[in-house]
């Protein structure tokens, strides 16, 4: 099965990157673009008997590797 793990920085915490992406698209000319905020998307394969495990599997290694959960937040989609 394939698997999207999107790791985003929780609300609250200082994104540099989304600040710096915001600069750069008003300086192109892009008006009325709010706050941004940068994360990171993986997707890999797994094998799993069904999107219920395959969700659990993908939400144990985010949570032992993929994310870092004292600043970010993640969302496990089973595609």
């Amino acid at each position: 099965m394939k698997v999207r793990v999107d790791v985003m920085l929780k609300e609250g915490v200082l994104d540099p990157q989304g600040k710096a992406i915001g600069h750069a698209l008003a300086n192109l000319g892009f008006k009325g673009v709010g706050e941004v905020r940068m994360g990171k998307t993986i997707e890999f394969e797994l094998s799993a008997a069904n999107a219920d495990s395959a969700k659990e599997q993908a939400s144990a290694m985010a949570e032992k590797l993929l994310a870092n959960l004292v600043i970010e937040d993640y969302r496990v989609t089973v595609l």
